[in-house]
């Protein structure tokens, strides 16, 4: 059955009573947040936001006798939009509340559009983005291009990570392995594990420690199965596959991080079908496609759109064999879904 359309008139009322939801959520906080600060806080320390939860975030202490522990602290309304991986300067209230007094400069960012197309960070201070994926639900090489795209934006690192490797048949094995060898040859980092039965977790576990990293991709890849695996103690909840639409059903609602024994974090943030690119230039999307690199200002014509015009330095290097199809078919793709102002 259709999801029932929304009118103009009912969408309104539904951000109306959101908006007024929010108001009174926000005055809530201010009530709690001047209570607080009347008493006696403790001295300004710094920690490590771990935790999103509308109004307030949980923070791990750095250090002193508190360090390590984790408190839920209330924000300050002049601080700009804290997400999972933040550093902060916060001070502990009573009762285990803390307030946060102040935003630490974040080395990188990882944003994505929300539903009314305003950029949102949804972490912070990542230097490994993993791209999640399966032979289940059926990779596509446009989504996995999206996310390199983004990761090349934001100055963070990728890693390729097929999971459920074990699922690989006569049937969908010739097309993973032809998706699969555009990347290596390409030299990206890519890698084979199945959560399931823990072929490669030990090697994944290598590649992650000491990183700051974040998993991405659709639902249903096996991201909170590969915490699972990665850190037994979390038990993420784990949601299988929709049988009639085999797309995965959501299963984490707010970006966390965990810790690693061997040193590192891992931030399991909410699962994104479609990793949208609304903010980027069309200057960004070409500089993503890294194998452009040395041909980008060498095509005949200086504002060549690299379609059918004489001269194109791409689409020579497109007959030569120098770009693989598959990745110019995706990067048409992406440059049309663009806004209009972004070329």
């Amino acid at each position: 059955m259709a999801k029932r359309q929304l009118n103009r008139r009912q969408n309104w009322r539904i951000e109306k009573i959101q908006e007024e939801r929010a108001a009174r959520a926000a005055k809530r906080e201010e009530r709690a947040l001047e209570v607080l600060e009347g008493g006696d806080l403790g001295p300004e320390q710094t920690g490590l936001v771990i935790a999103h939860f509308g109004v307030q975030v949980e923070v791990e202490a750095d250090d002193g006798q508190e360090a390590g522990q984790v408190f839920r602290c209330h924000l300050r309304a002049n601080l700009p939009a804290l997400v999972t991986g933040d550093r902060v300067v916060w001070r502990a209230g009573n009762q285990g509340i803390g307030v946060i007094v102040a935003q630490l400069p974040r080395s990188t960012e990882l944003c994505r559009p929300d539903s009314r197309g305003q950029l949102k960070p949804v972490a912070a201070n990542v230097d490994l983005i993993v791209i999640v994926f399966a032979p289940a639900p059926e990779p596509h090489a446009n989504l996995i291009d999206r996310y390199l795209v983004a990761a090349e934006h934001a100055g963070i690192r990728p890693l390729l990570l097929l999971n459920k490797a074990d699922l690989i048949d006569e049937q969908n094995g010739p097309a993973l392995n032809a998706l699969l060898a555009v990347y290596r040859q390409l030299g990206y980092p890519l890698l084979e594990v199945s959560a399931h039965h823990g072929n490669g977790m030990e090697q994944l576990q290598k590649m992650l420690d000491g990183h700051i990293s974040v998993f991405v991709g659709q639902s249903g890849v096996g991201k909170s199965s590969l915490v699972n695996s990665l850190l037994p103690e979390v038990q993420t909840r784990v949601g299988a596959l929709s049988e009639w639409s085999g797309q995965g059903q959501h299963t984490t609602t707010t970006a966390r991080l965990y810790h690693f024994p061997g040193g590192g974090e891992l931030i399991d943030s909410p699962g994104i079908r479609e990793f949208g690119l609304v903010h980027v230039s069309r200057d960004d999307v070409e500089a993503g496609f890294i194998e452009f690199a040395d041909l980008l200002g060498t095509c005949r014509f200086r504002d060549c759109k690299h379609d059918r015009e004489p001269g194109c330095a791409l689409l020579k290097a497109l007959d030569d064999g120098r770009v693989q199809q598959q990745r110019m078919n995706s990067y048409r793709s992406i440059i049309a879904s663009l806004p209009q102002d972004s070329y």
